[in-house]
């Protein structure tokens, strides 16, 4: 039994032996030892400075004292020009002046609207017809018309397009429709501050083409107090 343990651990010498041999030829020790060392103390790389861009170079006189202003050729220096670098401002808006707003009365608003709901019962019953009344966010501010969805979704164009209207002088003013709000955008303002469109205001959009409307104006201002005797009278 003694003999066998003494054999084993002869046998474990002499391969413990021929591993190291083999790991020195190798080189496996050497690079352990670089690598240890390596870890040990990391090397941080060096920041990379920034130069300035520059713009120009020029030549400047020394400044001198007084007592050698007469005194010829003076001296010069070169003086380097850099690029100042300047983040972009953000653009500011100026507010609307909403301040001028003049609000309709029911009365006049009630009459633009019989007014123009006549008018439109009028007009030839071939082309599809709708009554809008106008607000300040029509006319001011905003300036966004938006359409009854029920009308858009059986007769306007499914997706954006161009939306011309003409007036009874058959004028002409492109608008862009926006097919999932239902309403005109640009080119809304143009049309209503070239018709001097105000709140209360009512207006007949007849439908002439897919895209063009003909538009029938009915001024909130036609309202007197005669209009307002008549239909106190009527009821």
């Amino acid at each position: 039994m003694v003999k066998s343990k003494v054999k084993y651990e002869q046998l474990r010498q002499q391969r413990m032996e021929e591993n190291k041999k083999k790991l020195e030829k190798l080189h496996l020790p050497l690079l352990s030892q670089a690598l240890q060392k390596a870890a040990l103390s990391p090397k941080t790389s060096p920041m990379k400075r920034v130069k300035p861009r520059t713009i120009r170079t020029e030549l400047v006189p020394v400044r001198r004292s007084g007592r050698f202003t007469n005194k010829p050729a003076p001296q010069y220096k070169e003086v380097v020009f850099y690029e100042r670098v300047q983040l972009p401002r953000s653009t500011v808006h100026p507010k609307r002046d909403l301040s001028n707003r003049v609000y309709a009365s029911d009365e006049a608003r009630a009459w633009a609207i019989e007014k123009a709901e006549k008018l439109e019962s009028s007009l030839e019953s071939g082309y599809p017809t709708l009554v809008k009344p106008m607000l300040q966010s029509h006319v001011t501010g905003g300036f966004w018309l938006g359409l009854p969805s029920h009308f858009s979704k059986r007769h306007l164009p499914k997706r954006d397009d161009t939306v011309t209207l003409v007036d009874e002088q058959g004028d002409k003013w492109r608008t862009i429709y926006l097919a999932r709000k239902t309403g005109l955008s640009g080119g809304w303002k143009k049309f209503s501050v070239d018709h001097d469109l105000v709140d209360g205001d009512a207006l007949v959009f007849q439908l002439i083409q897919p895209t063009v409307f003909k538009v029938h104006i009915i001024r909130e201002n036609g309202f007197t107090e005669e209009n307002s005797h008549e239909a106190i009278c009527d009821s």
